[in-house]
Parts: structure tokens; sequence; C-alpha cells
């Protein structure tokens, strides 16, 4: 028979008054269960202990029935010398507001706010709150764990095999070629035990690729800028521009304005179901700051024999 020590008290542990109402009672509680939950305190026996010690309050208490016991016995509340008959184990009672989500599942989601949880059927458990001293059961699924993982480019372009600490477990993980800022790869049976079951959900890994000097990410493709001389700029050229597997010669046309983009079809990223991407090439035309004597001589005749004018068009611009 419980003792005077062993007693809780249900609205202390709530934090409301004997008189709160069911609502009072099912915004205290939600607001605790979501402070204290393990898959937001994982590794926190005693954030666990009280999200327990709040399932046992809320499934008293958000029971008419059983709050009119609580209220009238006290600690001794479930004994059968002191009310009727306790409720069988198992049974289907309300619980303050749980009759209105399809399974546990769908209360806690709604509790954390997410829209879903990605588990297996074959993770589901049995959540065992009926040890709790009430008769709510229902299937409480592993929880997913979600990490991150930072890449070179050179790591996420080739793929990579990497040993990754989660806990107390050391996993070696395959990161295949072309992985992309944001993606994902699934671990199954490798994420944080459930509480309740023990069983394990799944690991989610979220890639970060460092970034690189040269390239970037434009969607799928890469984008890269190569400078380019004025005389390449005036009569074309073929210059050599690198690649994540190379360098390759690529021709600049004739005339070619600073700022556009050639695209080398293929030359980009590696692409998870194959092939490559694109890479787009921006030139930037750039002048020399330090002239040879002949250099000077040659811009200078340039200069004294030009016959375009790009400022041409503004002297037509007036008020």
């Amino acid at each position: 028979m419980p003792t005077a020590t062993d007693f809780k008290d249900y609205y202390t542990i709530l934090g409301v008054s004997k008189t709160a109402t069911p609502e009072e009672l099912k915004r205290a509680y939600r607001k605790l269960a979501r402070k204290y939950h393990p898959d937001l305190n994982p590794g926190d026996n005693e954030a666990e202990a009280k999200f327990k010690d709040l399932n046992e309050a809320n499934e008293v208490l958000s029971d008419p029935e059983k709050r009119q016991k609580y209220d009238q016995f006290g600690q001794h509340w479930n004994q059968p010398n002191y009310s009727e008959a306790p409720t069988p184990r198992g049974a289907n009672v309300a619980t303050g507001g749980f009759d209105q989500y399809d399974d546990f599942d769908s209360f806690i989601n709604d509790l954390l706010g997410r829209s879903r949880r990605r588990t297996s059927t074959s993770q589901t458990a049995t959540s065992g709150f009926d040890d709790f001293g009430g008769g709510f059961r229902s299937q409480a699924t592993a929880p997913d764990t979600e990490a991150a993982i930072a890449l070179t480019f050179s790591e996420a372009f080739h793929g990579v095999q990497q040993r990754l600490q989660l806990d107390d477990e050391t996993l070696n993980v395959r990161i295949p070629p072309g992985a992309k800022p944001g993606s994902r790869i699934r671990l199954k049976g490798k994420g944080r035990p459930s509480p309740f079951s023990q069983q394990r959900g799944d690991l989610y890994l979220t890639i970060e690729v460092l970034p690189h000097p040269f390239w970037r990410f434009e969607g799928d493709d890469l984008v890269c800028e190569v400078p380019i001389r004025p005389d390449e700029a005036v009569l074309g050229a073929q210059i050599k521009v690198p690649t994540p597997d190379g360098s390759v010669t690529m021709t600049v046309p004739k005339g070619v304005k600073s700022g556009r983009s050639l695209r080398l079809r293929g030359k980009g990223w590696t692409l998870p179901k194959g092939g490559r991407s694109d890479l787009f090439v921006k030139l930037q035309m750039v002048t020399p700051q330090d002239l040879s004597a002949i250099e000077q001589e040659c811009y200078e005749k340039i200069q004294a024999n030009a016959s375009f004018n790009p400022r041409a068009p503004l002297e037509e611009i007036k008020l």
C-alpha cells in the first residue's frame, strides 16, 4: 500500500490548482510534455522521469471518474479497499483530449509540431503507459534521429566512407558520389532507442558541403568565374577551364562581353542516377595593371586608331 512519502500530488506535477478546468489541465499538460519529452531531451534521465510523472498525472486527472476518486481518497484512490473496482488494465478510457487523435504518435507529433514521423512499421512498439498506474495503452513508434555530416567538395563529388560517432556507438557511413548540400541519407535502425520500447528508430544524416573557392552550386549545376584578357575578349581565344575531374579547353567567342556565361555540358556535378550536370563558366574581363613596353605601345596604337565608341548611345540621353 502506498505510504505518505510515495504520494504524488498530480496537481503540483501539472502546476495547476485543484479547481482547474479540463481545458486548463490539458493546456498545462501539453506545455510541460513538450518541455520534457524524451525526443527533445535525449539522454536526460531527469526529464524522462518528469515526462512519466506528467503522463501519470494527466492520465488520472483528465479522466473525470479517476479524478473524482483521486480528490476523494488521495494516495489510496486506486486501492480496492478505498474505492470501487479499479479500471481494468488496458481499458479504453478517456485521456484528456487523446480521443481526437488516431493514436498516441499523432498526439506527440502534434505536440512537437511535427507534420509526420518517419518510422517503419517494423519498429512499432507498445508504449507501456499502463505501467504508470492507469489503463492507457497505445502504439508508440521508435523516434528517428537527425544528424549533420560535413563533407569537402571532393568527398561529396567522389563519395567517401566516414566514421560517425553517435552517443557511444561508432558508425561506418558510406556516402555515395554526388551528395549535395541538404541531401539526406537514411540509416535504418541506427537512431536512438525509444524510451518506452527500447527499439531503435532510423538515423537521418543531412549533408553539408563545405564551400569551395572556385565552384558553387546552382541547382544541380555548377557555376564558376574565369578571368579573360581584353584581347581574348576582342579576338576570341582557347582557354583552360578547371572542372571537378580535370581541366578542359573552352572556346571564348570573338567579341564576347564581360559577364557572359558559357555552358560546358556534362562537366558539372555527379548525378545520383548517373551522368553529370553542366558547368556554367562566367567570363570576367580583367584589365592588366603592369604593362610591358611593347604592351603599352600596342594599347596606345589601339587607342589612337580605335573606331569603336561604346558610349555613343549615351550622347542621345538628355532631360
